[in-house]
């Protein structure tokens, strides 16, 4: 009766024998074609200029095109400028236009270099025409040409589809209708929007499919503008890092969650985020902090990274004041929460009732240390975890503003439909930090929001928790958002994986050994290959053939530590995208790709700036650290996608059977 259904809704898709016939025909041959291209990235903490040059380079892949079609026919000079054109089209397009126009611009000398023999800007568009196709055509080979019509303006698809399908034509007849097409568009004033178009179809082509393995916010300036970006692309996927969690949380209505991305933003002298990305006003926590603060110097509250954030319009000492303002909310938040959940075993995060407010000193597990700010004027030692009215009122208001930022909400909804805690995609099992495993190796067993729960239960019952943050009502909805900062700092969080998150310690007690944060099993048990192989088969995957990609433990390069892991079973791709980073890891960041002939790891150095990739065609350098290729090239029926075709298939197979046999009506 189902399979009945289905078909009677399908037929009213095709209504005809000839309609199911020309379906078929055309995902048979769909299945032939080579599987596109997945790009795996991790970490991005904000760092927007790295991520959308990775994304309009593919990780090296178009340069590595431009020298596979152009080989020793081109320059050096030549292959950069080409590459600038395709990466950054409309600004390098006005580049030029300015150059011929006889206008001055800066790097000069370059241009000069690259442009000597192309005397007009005629000349230019010719030759960049020409090259731009060569690079389309050798990318969308493999490609069915519907799909690469879906993927063009459509004012331009008939014009760019003739000169990407041009060979039905004999040798000369075919040379002198392209020459004709290139000399039309230029003649018509259409070749800027043709080099654009090209150039965009050669991005979205490149990467197929683009997985973000967690963590676009944190550290850098730029996460709103890669969910923007984001939004662009046509296949991706994110699976949510633990700051991802921490600021879905925070937009969701977690208020705890919300002082900690304020507190972290402004520790980090990253307010950019919040103010120009999502038009948050901070003046209120300003006022208030100077109100309350104002003549304490608030030394051990300085923000990190003043100095080189120019941007900033406040002062450093304003800064502190209303870092350590949001931090104390913070804690009384935190505080109330874990109070309110004692099954999640996280008593010792609230930490206020435990200072003696007259010596100005704090004990922790028996041992006590002197603060090292006891000016806490808005703490009643009575009461440590109550708001006191300015403070809720404070919050309310910073909540609304949260709410009302039309761009925070859209991008919170991407976050959602986009997003999960773990994705299965063809022999790969992504997911951001951590499998909570035992000192032996098995699941860790622990309850969420009233279930006991472990290994894949354990991220199906997480993930479900999430969406009730968002998408629940009443009290299931207020539990799930509660649990939201289990997730951010709790032990048993697959997010997280420590015993404890100690920055109450870090901030008020020099003794550094109350600051340790002890991992769980699964950091150092991950590097095991047997491991690896039964988490793999927890999630249903092939323990033979499948494999795990994760990030969150910055990969330390420069200390000898590689991103392959457990003989190949695991790849850790958090390289440090966002500078802040860099200096632990030694490099800029990781690409996974994995293509039709199997899968390479790419290593990347720094991204210097886009005004350079622009004018002079700099790049990302890149190192391949690995590549794993079979003899038989992949095709789209090898892959996930392909099964699901394969099952439209036999269901039109069906369709057609019970059109011929008269038992379903024609139209």
């Amino acid at each position: 009766m189902q399979d009945e259904r289905y078909l009677r809704l399908l037929s009213e898709k095709f209504p005809n024998s000839q309609a199911v016939i020309r379906e078929i025909i055309n995902l048979r041959a769909i299945l032939s074609l080579p599987k596109g291209t997945e790009h795996f990235v991790s970490d991005l903490h904000g760092a927007s200029s790295a991520f959308i040059h990775m994304i309009k380079n593919a990780s090296g892949v178009v340069r590595k095109k431009v020298d596979e079609v152009y080989g020793e026919t081109l320059s050096e000079e030549e292959k950069r400028a080409l590459c600038a054109l395709i990466y950054y089209p409309d600004e390098r397009i006005e580049l030029i236009k300015r150059f011929y126009a006889g206008e001055e611009v800066d790097g000069l000398l370059n241009l000069n270099s690259q442009l000597s023999n192309l005397h007009t800007l005629e000349e230019w568009y010719r030759r960049r025409l020409h090259q731009e196709v060569e690079i389309a055509r050798a990318i969308t080979i493999k490609y069915s040409r519907s799909k690469v019509h879906k993927l063009l303006p459509p004012e331009y698809a008939y014009i760019i589809g003739e000169l990407l399908h041009e060979s039905h034509l004999e040798l000369h007849d075919r040379q002198t209708y392209y020459t004709a097409i290139i000399d039309a568009i230029i003649e018509t004033g259409c070749a800027d929007q043709l080099l654009i178009a090209i150039s965009y179809l050669i991005h979205s082509l490149t990467i197929d499919t683009l997985h973000v393995v967690g963590d676009i916010f944190d550290r850098g300036s730029g996460a709103a503008k890669i969910l923007d970006v984001l939004s662009t692309i046509r296949d991706y996927d994110i699976q949510w890092g633990n700051h991802d969690i921490e600021w879905i949380g925070a937009m969701a209505g977690n208020m705890a969650l919300l002082a900690t991305v304020l507190r972290v933003s402004i520790r980090y002298a990253n307010i950019e985020t919040l103010e120009e990305g999502y038009g948050i006003n901070l003046l209120p926590l300003a006022n208030f902090a100077m109100t309350i603060y104002g003549d304490d110097l608030c030394t051990i509250w300085q923000t990190k990274d003043f100095d080189n954030n120019p941007r900033l319009t406040r002062s450093a000492q304003l800064m502190a004041k209303m870092h350590k303002a949001i931090s104390i909310i913070q804690f009384k938040l935190e505080g109330q929460t874990v109070l309110r959940h004692p099954e999640w075993h996280m008593d010792d995060r609230a930490v206020l009732d435990k200072i003696d407010y007259e010596k100005g000193t704090v004990t922790l597990d028996g041992v006590t240390y002197p603060l090292l700010d006891t000016n806490l004027p808005t703490i009643d030692p009575k009461h440590p975890y109550e708001l006191n009215q300015y403070e809720q009122d404070l919050m309310n208001q910073l909540m609304r503003s949260f709410h009302k930022s039309e761009k925070m909400q859209r991008h919170l909804r991407l976050l959602y439909e986009h997003g999960s805690l773990y994705l299965v995609r063809n022999g790969f099992l992504l997911y951001h930090a951590a499998i909570p495993l035992n000192a032996d190796g098995s699941f860790v067993e622990t309850e969420v929001c009233g279930k006991r729960v472990s290994g894949k239960m354990l991220f199906d019952r997480v993930d479900e928790i999430i969406r009730q943050a968002y998408y629940g009502e009443g009290a299931e909805k207020e539990n799930a958002l509660d649990f939201m900062l289990y997730l951010w700092e709790g032990e048993f969080s697959p997010l997280y994986n420590k015993d404890k998150m100690t920055t109450f310690e870090r901030y008020f007690i020099a003794d550094k050994t109350p600051h340790e944060e002890k991992k769980g099993a699964y950091f150092s048990l991950a590097d095991d290959e047997e491991t690896c192989k039964m988490i793999l088969k927890e999630f249903g995957l092939n323990p033979a053939t499948g494999r795990i990609v994760n990030g969150h433990v910055p990969v330390r390069t420069i200390k000898g530590e590689t991103p392959i892991r457990a003989n190949g079973k695991r790849f850790v791709i958090d390289g440090g995208f966002s500078k802040p980073y860099q200096e632990k890891t030694g490099i800029a960041g990781y690409t996974l790709i994995y293509n039709s002939h199997g899968i390479q790891l790419v290593e990347h150095e720094s991204f210097e700036n886009r005004e350079q990739a622009v004018l002079s065609g700099s790049d990302i350098h890149s190192r391949m650290l690995l590549q794993d290729f079979s003899g038989q090239r992949m095709r789209i029926k090898d892959t996930d996608k392909g099964k699901e075709l394969l099952e439209q298939i036999s269901y039109l197979e069906q369709l057609l059977h019970e059109y011929r046999s008269g038992a379903f009506r024609q139209r």
